[in-house]
Parts: C-alpha cells; sequence; structure tokens
C-alpha cells in the first residue's frame, strides 16, 4: 500500500509539472523583487524619508526660543523613529540624529557617534567610526541642519529586509498557502484534458469513431483532431484488411468444395487401403480447411456489420435455438451426443439473424465437440432482469479458469487440447455478443465438470 502511494507520488505529472513551474516562477519574481530593494537600500536612498528631516528641522526652528520643549519634541522624534523601525529589540541598528543650528549642535540621539563630518547636504556618504561603518545624510534648510545616521555593512542587509518587510514576507506566508489553490486551478483548467482522455479510455480495440468530446482550446482540439485522423486512418486500414480477408475466404470455398468432390470421387475408384488411407487424410484436412475458412468469413461479417451498424430486428431467440438443435441433431447423433433443449418462454432479442444462428452453431458445436459420447448437451433459455440469458453446457473436460479470458483471443487454444480446431469459435461468439450489446462469461456446469458458457443479450422492447 505504501509503496503504491509512494510510487504514484514519485510518477512525473504534468499538474505537479505546472505546478513547480509556478511556484518557481513566484519565487523568481519575488526573488528579483528582493534584490531590487536590497540594490536600492544599499544606494543613495535611504530609510529616513526627506519628509522626516524636514519635519525634524521644522521643529528645532519653531521651539529654538524654548530649549526644553525643543529638546522633548526632537527625543520624541527620536523615539518614533526607533519604534517606526522596529528597532527596539536591536537597538544598535536604529537611525540616530544629529539637529545643529547656527552651527550649534542642539540634539544628539544618546547612543549616536561623536565627529561625524557629513558631506554636502542630499548627498549620501558612508563613513567610518571606531571601525563601525555608518550612512550618513543630511538636510540643511536656513541655518538648520539634520543628520541621520544609519549603520552600514552587513546591518544594512537586515535593516533593508526589515523596513521593507512587506516584500519578503508575503512569498515567505504564500509559497505554502498557494499550493493548494495552485493545484486546485491546474485540476480544473485540465478538465478537457481529462475528458478526452477518459472518453479514450472508454474505447473498445475495434470501435475507431471519431471523439465525440470536441474541446474548443486551440492546443487541444489540435491532439484530438490527429487523434481522430488517426482512428479514421487505422479504420480504414482494418476495413480493406476485412475485405481482403473476406475475398479471400469467399474465393477459397469454392476450390476447397472441388477438392472434396474430386477426394470422393478418388475414394470410389481407389482399391489400395494405403490411397484410401491417403484420400482419407486429404479429405479431413480439406474439412478442416473449410471450416476454418467458414470461420474466417463469419468473424469478417461480424464485424463487418458491427462496424456498419446495421439495423437490428427483433428474432425469436427460442424459435432460432430449436431450428439451430434440429439442424445440429445430425452432428450430436454421429458423436453419440444427446441434445436437450430446455426453452418455455418465447423471448425476442433485437439483432441480426445471421450472426445469431452463428453464435449458437459455434457454442452448440463446440459443446458436442468436446463431451465425451454417450453424454449431453443441455443448452436451456430464460428471461432475467431485461436480459435473455442462453446457457449451454457439455460434460467435457472444461477449460481452466485462467484461460477464460484468453480463449476469446482469435486463434487460441487450450494447451493440451485434444479435438481438432482453429481457435476461432469462441472469438465469433464474442464478436457477435459484442456487436448486440450483450455480454459472455465461461463458468463450470453443474457438478464441477463441463464448461458453461452464459451469454446475456438485451430484450427487444416488445419482449
Amino acid at each position: 500500500m505504501m509503496g503504491r502511494f509512494w510510487a504514484m507520488l514519485r510518477r512525473p505529472t504534468l499538474v505537479r509539472r505546472l505546478m513547480v513551474a509556478q511556484m518557481l516562477m513566484l519565487s523568481v519574481l519575488w526573488s528579483l523583487a528582493v534584490a531590487y530593494v536590497l540594490f536600492e537600500g544599499a544606494g543613495e536612498a535611504s530609510n529616513v524619508s526627506r519628509g522626516v528631516l524636514h519635519a525634524i528641522i521644522s521643529v528645532a526652528d519653531n521651539l529654538a526660543e524654548q530649549p526644553a520643549r525643543q529638546q522633548q519634541s526632537l527625543r520624541a522624534i527620536d523615539e518614533a523613529l526607533r519604534e517606526e523601525f522596529e528597532m527596539g529589540q536591536v537597538p544598535e541598528v536604529a537611525p540616530r540624529i544629529l539637529v545643529w543650528r547656527n552651527g550649534e549642535l542642539v540634539y544628539k540621539s544618546p547612543d549616536a557617534p561623536s565627529g561625524i563630518r557629513s558631506a554636502g547636504p542630499e548627498q549620501m556618504e558612508v563613513v567610518y567610526i571606531k571601525g563601525q561603518a555608518w550612512r550618513s545624510r543630511s538636510l540643511v534648510e536656513g541655518t538648520t541642519r539634520v543628520t541621520v545616521l544609519e549603520v552600514g555593512g552587513a546591518w544594512q542587509f537586515f535593516i533593508t529586509i526589515n523596513s521593507h518587510g512587506y516584500y519578503l514576507l508575503p512569498l515567505l506566508i504564500s509559497l505554502p498557502f498557494l499550493l493548494l489553490p495552485a493545484w486546485l486551478s491546474i485540476r480544473l483548467a485540465m478538465r478537457p484534458w481529462r475528458k478526452v482522455a477518459q472518453e479514450v479510455a472508454a474505447r473498445g480495440p475495434q470501435d475507431l469513431r471519431p471523439l465525440t468530446f470536441k474541446p474548443p482550446h486551440g492546443e487541444l482540439a489540435a491532439l484530438v483532431d490527429n487523434i481522430n485522423a488517426l482512428l479514421q486512418r487505422v479504420g480504414t486500414s482494418a476495413a480493406r484488411e476485412r475485405s481482403f480477408i473476406a475475398d479471400a475466404t469467399h474465393e477459397l470455398r469454392t476450390p476447397l468444395a472441388a477438392m472434396r468432390v474430386n477426394v470422393e470421387a478418388l475414394q470410389g475408384q481407389a482399391s489400395d487401403p494405403r490411397q484410401q488411407e491417403l484420400l482419407d487424410g486429404i479429405l479431413n484436412s480439406g474439412n478442416r480447411a473449410a471450416r476454418l475458412v467458414g470461420q474466417l468469413l463469419q468473424l469478417t461479417r461480424s464485424e463487418v456489420q458491427a462496424e456498419a451498424g446495421e439495423q437490428r430486428r427483433p428474432q425469436a431467440l427460442d424459435v432460432l435455438l430449436q431450428d439451430r438443435l434440429a439442424a445440429l441433431s445430425g452432428l450430436a447423433q454421429a458423436g453419440g451426443i444427446e441434445l436437450e433443449l430446455q426453452a418455455s418462454v418465447s423471448l425476442r432479442v433485437p439483432g441480426q439473424r445471421e450472426s445469431l444462428v452463428s453464435l449458437i452453431d459455434n457454442l452448440v458445436e463446440n459443446a458436442i465437440k468436446y463431451s465425451p459420447r454417450g453424454t449431453s448437451v443441455t443448452v436451456s433459455l430464460h428471461a432475467e432482469r431485461g436480459q435473455a440469458v442462453l446457457h449451454v453446457a457439455d460434460q467435457g473436460p472444461g477449460i481452466a479458469p485462467a484461460l477464460y479470458e484468453r480463449v476469446f483471443d482469435r486463434f487460441f487454444r487450450a494447451p493440451q487440447q485434444a479435438q481438432p480446431g482453429s481457435g476461432l469459435g469462441l472469438s465469433i461468439v464474442a464478436s457477435v455478443v459484442q456487436q448486440h450489446g450483450g455480454t459472455i462469461q465461461l463458468h463450470r456446469a453443474s457438478g464441477g465438470q463441463g464448461l458453461l458458457v452464459e451469454v446475456r443479450l438485451p430484450l427487444a422492447s416488445d419482449a
């Protein structure tokens, strides 16, 4: 269980690939934004705006005549700056201010370094005091000058990120929370793709009709068009092959029949037992070849009728069973087999008579062929939940359950099979059942010996 789960997670999918691409693209965009912020912080820009510096100068000028209030107001601005930058937990990185008026220092942040020699106003410069790098910027209005000091070096990176935290925080928060919306959005966007995949998966090997789903999306529409074009080419090729097989088998019937007549004529004239034995072998081989040709022709006709979608008419299945069992009674008597029909109800199914005859003949002939002499073959018919249920049971060796699916393959014969055959009988039956919208299953016959073939066909609406 866990192995399959991990295998499913490790299996590449388009949804996962799109999600990873979205996350990578989002990370790259946010990384570029952060890089821009860092570049901006390391350049001429200051984390303290020019408006703040102008406000400090105004306070210093307006309260010049009241030194106590001037000191109190400038201290309040200094503390507000510290709170704005949230530097309370790391006081070393808080900005410091120094205010001069008429060349006299009137205010200095408590921990601001002394001896600052600032360059011209509005210029950002880096100065070193006792080995510590400081970014200094001044504003001069009249005789009042204010200088703001920000720590430089490695601290500047932290200050810039902290002062522009709204750039980085969404990235850290959004990545994990975007996974589910991204997955949902991709799943919704790929819904047309899944519809196409489901329709292709639901098709059988014989269903070569064009896909019915017509997506309006350009990329998917091109894929569907290519699939339909491929189906058309495969259908054309398959039809050509079926036509060739049908023509070839039809043409083979005449020379095989002529050979049979000639061999039977020779048998009447041959007196040598060795010649009789050889002629018997030729006749048996001819009969097997004629049977194989007949089955190939039945299979081809059944597939052609299914592909052409020929209209099915209600057929009295119980009457058809009586007719075919009567026709096969000679074969059963020759093998010492008793045929038994249990069909007390009249059931009609929509279908083609020729195909249904082929279905019944193949099932009953197989049952007769594999039944030991002196046993019986039972054919029963009844209705069950809107379906006609046909059972053909024999008392032969049966088929191993592991081969129940394989025996419907063309030319497949169970191992150690003693009876001659081509391996096409059950393939023909399966094709007819599929053509009529029914199902077929194999079971052990009652008593555990022999084979029971169960065919279910939809009843006609008037049944």
